[in-house]
């Protein structure tokens, strides 16, 4: 290397050796991008296709020089370089052809010229390439497949293999025009629904969260809940859940929370007594739970709101109950572990001090309480977002300056014009690196979505979604609880391939119409539960991904620790079935109801956790185990007089375990 040559740097967030130029590359392109959803969020909204061919060829610039063609852990060399070159020109040509040709594009629908076709197929493949790097090689496979199932048919580009095809699943088969338009040139594929969300809400929330993290809020939220737990038995494993909660409101990935939070609470969890898998677990099952935790939630609930067409707020107002209902599970799990094995709390001089975390930390609640406010007024997310950011950067800004002219100088660190200049140029860093990091953040996130946007085309090309859904009719039989057992595999196995946001859009698009219209499943609750059954692929072995991160960073073993998080999220698998079989809860209905059917909910839950750990006041016995997992059914079937017979038992069984306790002899902790 020459000395004139600038040598290589480590890419943040891909671990891939970049030269600096890229590096630029990837800060002007992200910068660039981040300011354009700002500009079409707050200042000058765009039309729906100018806004999403911008926003994905924006984005996918940026998966192209993030992700090198061969891994992230080799050179680009000549020939890396040369294909790079292809898709980088290619992602120029997916949005500007659209951006320069709309209303002549418009004027032909249907009638595509051969250059429409030709750019709808380097469109496609560009878009696949930049899936396989910036989010895996399943979700481009699943894509492929999806394209290989509309030519197929008698009449499409791959007639014999329609004669392979079981009889349900046949079609008559479409042409090369045909797919390429549906995937392309309409409002049903690439430019569909799932990236139209992608491109507006969750870009300007993701970017919302990466300013948070970028100012500290991450510290704050972990700080605080120590202050809050911190001396409690299991205080850390129970500051992890409260963190996570916190985190993962404005976090966009369960795995993420991991890293974030983990990196505090898991060291501290071991240190108190916690197994390392236990540690591990407890804090996968907590991150995945910020997904469903609002404000903010994951990139699914703005999903929610545009296909069931129901208001942001709304979706935010029905997620708090079951969100308080899956958190006090897992806080539950972590209390009775915690008198288990006979733990305490932290010393207090180990902790920090309420008042003071809050005092180096309030702004980060003005934000949110904006955020808050801003939809509570029925104002659009988009434009929500915006004024959050603003409102983020504002307060930070002003923060820093009231302590700079006031609070320095009586420090003995005066106000100069040099200093000035430098804390300028550091507000300014600042600044460019939120923005970058929230482009960055959201590449997986669109990629995905432009990817489900191929699959849903597909589907809706094809008719796949009412076939799939008789499938389902016939192979459960008619009965409600063996399909959603279905679609809670079928959410494993997809989540074995695909992101969260992208599981939620392809399982919901073809089992939605069979619990809706064949089970009569209200649609909000539908959406619901395939979003809250599309995380379990955080914390379910065999492909538990926070629950691997999680061991990571504890020293386990990734499978014994994705178990641990499988039993401490039980709640994620319980709660869905609940919504179901009592839709009060959700949609509504007389408040007594609502409320009879959160108290016992609860009850069940927190039994259950219970009764799977065998220990609740005491050790409990078999007998009284089995007696609350009969009970739980009873709680969950949609009878008063059975929940009420439930209810009962479970406060015989907690009754008696609590009786047993006081009898008890004082001896030493359990190990076990």
């Amino acid at each position: 290397m020459s000395e004139s040559t600038p040598p290589p740097v480590l890419m943040p967030g891909g671990n891939a050796i970049q030269p600096r130029m890229v590096l630029w590359c990837i800060t002007i392109v992200a910068v660039g991008l981040s300011l354009f959803q700002l500009y079409s969020a707050g200042i000058q909204p765009l039309g729906l296709f100018y806004q999403r061919s911008i926003h994905l060829a924006l984005i996918m610039l940026l998966a192209f020089l993030m992700f090198p063609a061969f891994g992230p852990n080799r050179k680009r060399g000549v020939l890396g370089w040369g294909i790079d070159c292809l898709f980088l020109a290619g992602a120029l040509i997916t949005g500007g052809y659209l951006v320069l040709n709309l209303d002549a594009i418009f004027s032909r629908a249907g009638f595509w010229s051969e250059t429409d076709i030709l750019v709808a197929c380097i469109a496609t493949v560009t878009v696949l390439e930049a899936s396989r790097r910036a989010v895996g090689f399943g979700m481009t496979v699943i894509g492929l497949l999806a394209i290989i199932y509309a030519f197929a048919g008698p009449r499409g580009e791959l007639p014999w293999l329609g004669e392979w095809m079981p009889g349900i699943l046949a079609h008559r088969g479409y042409s090369l025009d045909r797919v390429a338009g549906q995937l392309y040139l309409g409002q049903e594929g690439i430019f569909g629904l799932p990236l139209g969300v992608a491109a507006t809400y969750i870009f300007i929330f993701v970017l919302f969260g990466a300013f948070l993290e970028s100012t500290g809020a991450g510290k704050f939220f972990i700080d605080m809940a120590y202050a809050a737990t911190g001396r409690q038995r299991g205080g850390p494993a129970k500051a992890a859940v409260l963190a996570s909660a916190g985190m993962g409101s404005i976090s966009g990935s369960a795995i993420a929370n991991v890293v974030t939070t983990g990196a505090f609470t898991i060291p501290l969890m071991k240190k108190l007594g916690y197994k390392p898998k236990q540690a591990g677990g407890i804090e996968a099952a907590a991150s995945t739970g910020g997904q469903i935790m609002p404000p903010l939630m994951g990139a699914g609930a703005f999903l929610i709101a545009e296909y069931t067409n129901t208001p942001y707020l709304e979706i935010v107002k029905i997620s708090i109950l079951p969100a308080i209902m899956y958190f006090a599970t897992v806080y539950l799990f972590v209390h009775i572990i915690a008198l288990k094995q006979g733990m305490q709390g932290m010393p207090k001089s180990e902790l920090p001090q309420m008042r003071q975390v809050m005092k180096d930390g309030w702004h980060f609640l003005l934000p949110l309480a904006v955020l808050v406010w801003l939809l509570v007024m029925n104002m659009s997310p988009m434009r929500v977002g915006y004024y959050a950011v603003v409102t983020m950067v504002v307060v930070a800004v002003l923060r820093y300056a009231l302590w700079y002219f006031f609070v320095a100088p009586k420090q003995g660190q005066p106000v100069t014009l040099e200093r000035t200049k430098g804390v300028v140029w550091a507000g300014l860093v600042k600044l460019v690196e939120g923005l970058e990091l929230g482009a960055r953040n959201a590449v997986a996130v669109s990629m995905a979505c432009a990817v489900a946007g191929i699959i849903v085309g597909v589907v809706g090309l094809t008719g796949l979604g009412l076939k799939f859904s008789s499938m389902m009719l016939a192979f459960s039989g008619g009965n409600l609880v063996l399909a959603l057992v279905m679609v809670l595999l079928a959410s494993l196995i997809l989540g074995m391939g695909l992101p969260v946001t992208a599981s939620y859009i392809v399982l919901i698009v073809l089992v939605g119409p069979a619990l809706t219209a064949e089970f009569g499943v209200p649609l909000l609750i539908a959406h619901l539960v395939v979003f809250w059954y599309s995380q379990d692929s955080n914390v379910t072995p065999p492909i538990a991904l926070a629950g691997f991160a999680g061991a990571a960073i504890a020293g386990s073993k990734p499978m014994e620790t994705g178990f641990q998080a499988w039993k401490f999220a039980k709640g994620l698998y319980l709660i869905p079935l609940f919504m179901v079989f009592n839709p009060e809860i959700i949609v509504g209905g007389p408040v007594p109801v609502v409320i009879w059917n959160a108290v016992i909910a609860i009850l069940a839950l927190c039994a259950f956790a219970a009764a799977l750990e065998g220990y609740l006041f005491t050790k409990m016995s078999l007998l009284p185990r089995l007696a609350i997992g009969a009970a739980i059914f009873g709680v969950f079937y949609p009878s008063l007089l059975t929940e009420a017979a439930g209810v009962v038992v479970m406060a015989v069984a907690i009754g008696a375990n609590w009786m047993a306790s006081k009898r008890e002899v004082p001896s030493t902790p359990m190990t076990s």
